[in-house]
């Protein structure tokens, strides 16, 4: 028996169209500026492992350093009161349209109030990255059920869905 799902594709096409939530004063978020493909892993598997991300899980570390010190991809990490509270990822390999790729909490910051100003600050690095033109993401029913209202609520519109199955084992 198979499950349907959706995925969401979000744009932002001006700055003028970002609805900030302010950053809280007990989270800081900082650019790893060093490329350390085995943090990247570490910060996937941390956030994504609630919700079943899978597509690196096969990559090896070759793949992982690849896509860490390409010049398209930037890491910033979240931290509250010293532990690791999410990160997000933004990868531009057209020099113009920059993807929110990997985006999320640690499980134990879930529902406290930090997705709002990290989504808002990966936005604006986004658009504070020269050369950027558009801000897209994509979110699906497997996410956090609130991932989809945060996009928009930033100000981000849906500009593509798409219902597909995946196999359901039970």
């Amino acid at each position: 028996m198979s499950q349907p799902y959706t995925t969401y594709y979000l744009e932002m096409t001006s700055t003028e169209q970002l609805r900030v939530k302010p950053q809280r004063s007990d989270l800081q978020i900082i650019e790893c500026e060093e490329p350390q493909p085995a943090l990247n892993r570490f910060l996937y598997q941390l956030v994504g492992s609630t919700w079943e991300w899978g597509d690196l899980d096969s990559w090896d570390d070759a793949q992982w350093q690849a896509m860490v010190e390409s010049p398209a991809h930037r890491t910033w990490v979240a931290y509250h009161r010293g532990a690791i509270a999410g990160y997000y990822e933004l990868f531009r390999p057209d020099g113009r349209s920059t993807e929110i790729r990997y985006f999320g909490l640690a499980p134990q910051f879930l529902d406290r109030g930090l997705g709002g100003p990290l989504l808002s600050h990966a936005i604006h690095s986004a658009w504070q990255w020269p050369g950027t033109e558009r801000v897209w993401v994509h979110t699906c029913t497997f996410d956090h059920p609130a991932a989809l209202a945060n996009y928009q609520a930033r100000g981000m519109r849906i500009y593509q869905e798409e219902i597909s199955n995946i196999d359901n084992p039970n």
